[in-house]
C-alpha cells in the first residue's frame, strides 16, 4: 500500500492535534460550567431557605399568606415547601400546584438530625435540585421544629450544557476543517524547497554532471542547511571525478615514454639476448616507472582526499628528521606546531630537500628552518645555489613542468605534490630564489609551550 505523502501526513497530524485540543478544552469548559451553574443554583436555594427560616422565626403567621413563599431563579420559579416536625405540610409556594416535593434524605436529616443538605431528585418528569434545612424549635408557629425545603429545576442547566456541548462539537469540526486546509497550504509552501531539491537531484542523477548544484532557498533554515550540505557533497564528488580524470590523463601522458623505452629494451633482449647495458636500461626504466607511478598516486590521493582531519605535528621535528636523512643538511629553528597528517608533511619536506639536492651545488649545505609567526607556522628549505629566476618560479609548482636545461630524469611532479599537500592543510608554498617555504596555520597554544632549536651534524 502506498504511503501517504508528507503533506497529507502533516495535515492529518494538525487535524488530530486541533480536534484533541478542542475536545479537551471543551470538556474542561463543560466541567467548569457545570460546577459554576450548580454552585450558583445551590447558593440561590440556600439563600432562599435562610429567608424562609427567618420569616418562620420572626413572623410565622406570614408563612401561609399568599405570595409570601414565591420566588424566581432566572427564568424559572423557586419551589418552596414548609413542613412541621412531623413532616406535615404547613405552607408551600403556588408553583408546586398539586405536587409535593419528595421526601429525600436531606429532608429526613433536617427533621431528625437537624442537619441541612442537598439532593438531586425528580418532580414528576422534571429534574430538580433540592435543599432542606431545619427550622428553629422556638416560636409559636406550627412550623417550629420543622423544615423548609427549597427546590429549583435543573433543566435550564442541562439545556445550557447541551447547547455548549453542541457548540464544542461544531467548533471541533470547523477547527478540524480549517486546520486541514491551513496545514495543507502551509505544508505545501514549507515543503516547496524540498520539492525543488528533489527535482534538482533527479536532474543531476539523470545528467550525471557533478558540476551542477542544487537550488539553495533564501531562507536560512534546515532546508537551506540541507541544500548546502548536498552541494558540498556534490563539490566533493566533482573534485574526486576531476582528480580521477586528471590522474588518467597524467598517467596516459607520462607513462607512455618509459613504457615505450621498456618495451623496446625488452624486444632487444628477446632478439639479441641479455646485455648488461640493456639490462641496466631496463632496470632504470622500471625504477623511473615506479617513481612516476608513486608520484601520480600521491597527487591523486591529495586531489581526492577528504577535508583534513590530522593531529598536532611539530615542524621543527619534521625538519630534524629530514636533516637526519641527508648528511649535508642542517635543521634549525623554533617549535611550530600545526594540525596535519604526518606522513603527507614528511613527504612534502622530503620532496623539497630532494629538489634542493638535485638543483643546488653538489655537496652543498641544505638548511631546513622552522619558525612561528603569530598564527602562521613556516618551514623553509634553502640550498646554496643561485635559485630560480622569477620567470621560472611562476611555474615551479605546475604539474610536469621542468625548468629548461634541468638535470636528471624527474617527471616534474615533486613540487606539485608539495603544493597539493600544503593546500590541503590550509596553507601555501612559495619560492624565492633558492628558498622554498611552506606556510601553514599554526596551533599557537601548543607551539608556545617550548621554543627549541634542533640541528643535525654533517660532514
Amino acid at each position: 500500500m502506498r504511503r501517504a505523502a508528507l503533506t497529507q501526513r502533516v495535515a492529518a497530524a494538525a487535524v488530530v492535534a486541533i480536534v484533541v485540543a478542542v475536545v479537551v478544552l471543551g470538556a474542561a469548559v463543560l466541567a467548569s460550567l457545570d460546577r459554576q451553574l450548580g454552585h450558583s443554583l445551590d447558593e440561590s436555594l440556600r439563600d432562599r431557605a435562610v429567608e424562609v427560616a427567618r420569616l418562620a422565626a420572626s413572623t410565622p403567621g406570614l408563612l401561609t399568606a399568599p405570595g409570601t413563599l414565591e420566588g424566581r431563579l432566572g427564568g424559572s420559579e423557586l419551589l418552596v415547601q414548609v413542613v412541621d416536625r412531623e413532616g406535615r405540610i404547613v405552607a408551600r409556594s403556588s408553583g408546586l400546584g398539586s405536587r409535593v416535593l419528595p421526601e429525600t434524605a436531606p429532608v429526613r436529616a433536617a427533621l431528625r438530625a437537624r442537619r441541612a443538605g442537598y439532593a438531586d431528585a425528580d418532580l414528576g418528569t422534571d429534574p430538580i435540585r433540592l435543599y432542606a434545612a431545619p427550622l428553629g424549635e422556638l416560636g409559636r408557629g406550627s412550623a417550629a421544629g420543622g423544615a423548609v425545603i427549597v427546590a429549583g429545576t435543573t433543566a435550564d442547566i442541562r439545556d445550557t450544557l447541551a447547547t455548549t456541548r453542541r457548540f464544542v462539537v461544531i467548533a471541533a469540526i470547523v477547527a478540524a476543517l480549517l486546520a486541514a486546509g491551513l496545514a495543507t497550504w502551509f505544508a505545501y509552501r514549507a515543503l516547496g524547497p524540498l520539492r525543488r531539491l528533489s527535482a534538482g537531484a533527479r536532474h543531476i542523477e539523470r545528467s550525471g554532471d557533478a558540476s551542477e548544484r542544487l537550488p539553495v532557498p533564501e531562507a536560512r533554515d534546515e532546508v537551506g542547511e540541507l541544500a548546502g550540505t548536498l552541494n558540498a557533497m556534490l563539490a566533493s564528488l566533482e573534485r574526486a571525478r576531476a582528480a580521477e580524470q586528471r590522474f588518467v590523463g597524467d598517467a596516459s601522458h607520462e607513462l607512455r615514454t618509459p613504457l615505450t623505452a621498456l618495451r623496446g629494451n625488452v624486444s632487444y633482449v628477446l632478439r639479441h639476448g641479455a646485455d648488461p647495458e640493456v639490462l641496466a636500461d631496463i632496470e632504470a626504466d622500471a625504477a623511473r616507472l615506479g617513481a612516476l607511478l608513486d608520484d601520480l598516486l600521491a597527487l591523486a590521493r591529495e586531489d581526492a582526499r577528504a577535508p583534513l582531519r590530522g593531529d598536532p605535528v611539530d615542524l621543527a621535528q619534521l625538519a630534524a628528521d629530514a636533516a637526519a636523512a641527508d648528511e649535508h643538511a642542517l635543521a634549525t629553528g623554533d617549535a611550530a606546531v600545526v594540525l596535519g597528517e604526518r606522513p603527507a608533511l614528511d613527504r612534502a619536506v622530503g620532496n623539497l630537500v630532494r629538489n634542493a639536492r638535485a638543483h643546488g651545488p653538489r655537496g652543498g649545505l641544505i638548511t631546513i628552518t622552522s619558525a612561528l609567526d603569530g598564527d602562521r607556522a613556516r618551514l623553509t628549505v634553502a640550498d646554496e645555489g643561485p635559485g630560480m629566476p622569477p620567470d621560472h618560479a611562476a611555474h615551479a609548482f605546475e604539474r610536469f613542468w621542468r625548468a629548461p636545461g634541468a638535470q636528471g630524469d624527474g617527471a616534474g611532479l615533486g613540487l606539485a605534490i608539495v603544493r597539493a599537500i600544503a593546500e590541503r592543510h590550509g596553507g601555501t608554498v612559495s619560492v624565492e630564489g633558492a628558498r622554498f617555504t611552506i606556510e601553514l596555520p599554526a596551533l599557537t597554544n601548543l607551539s608556545k609551550r617550548g621554543r627549541t632549536t634542533r640541528s643535525s651534524t654533517f660532514d
